[in-house]
């Protein structure tokens, strides 16, 4: 993932038992890297619960901040606090769509936009409305020289949705291979 070129947009196949070393690499490590700050969109956990573990790893929290489209059906567990905007449904695309342009817009320098995951978005919309979300998603961030990061969980997955990452990413990373 190193030798990615900025706007890249890549999807990454994980199982859900590397999801930490995931976000370690990803939010640790890459950003540290490519001096970089995080949008991470997340319609899977509750931004709290994500932060929460990220403390535990130690990880700098001040360069990313979170979209969470999961807290308010989550029924209470919306906790308002720095660096986080919430939508009230992953079915809210558009909204979702408006928060990332708008700490587009706030942050300053590089960014990189990471969306977990793209099964938990397709539990809660259209297959069709959610490919056209991602399209214009991953372009508008292009145009602003942006990473693009999909998680996608091999267990939750299907062949829509590898189709879908296929027809917008650049490139499919698979992490779920043994070794």
């Amino acid at each position: 993932m190193r030798d990615l070129p900025e706007t890249s947009a890549v999807a990454m196949v994980i199982k859900i038992d590397g999801y930490l070393d995931t976000m370690r690499a990803t939010l640790d490590t890459f950003i540290v890297e490519k001096n970089l700050s995080a949008i991470y969109i997340t319609s899977t956990i509750p931004s709290q619960s994500i932060k929460n573990v990220l403390n535990i790893l130690e990880i700098n929290l001040n360069r990313i901040h979170f979209v969470d489209c999961i807290s308010h059906i989550m029924m209470g567990t919306a906790v308002r606090s720095e660096h986080v905007s919430f939508v009230e449904s992953p079915t809210m695309l558009e909204n979702i769509m408006l928060k990332v342009e708008f700490l587009m817009r706030s942050i300053e320098g590089k960014k990189i936009v990471l969306l977990d995951s793209i099964n938990s978005l397709a539990i809660h919309n259209n297959i069709k409305i959610l490919s056209e979300f991602l399209h214009i998603l991953v372009n508008n961030l292009r145009a602003k020289d942006a990473y693009t990061l999909i998680l996608s969980v091999e267990e939750q997955s299907s062949e829509e949705i590898t189709n879908m990452l296929g027809l917008v990413c650049d490139e499919i990373l698979n992490f779920t291979e043994t070794k």
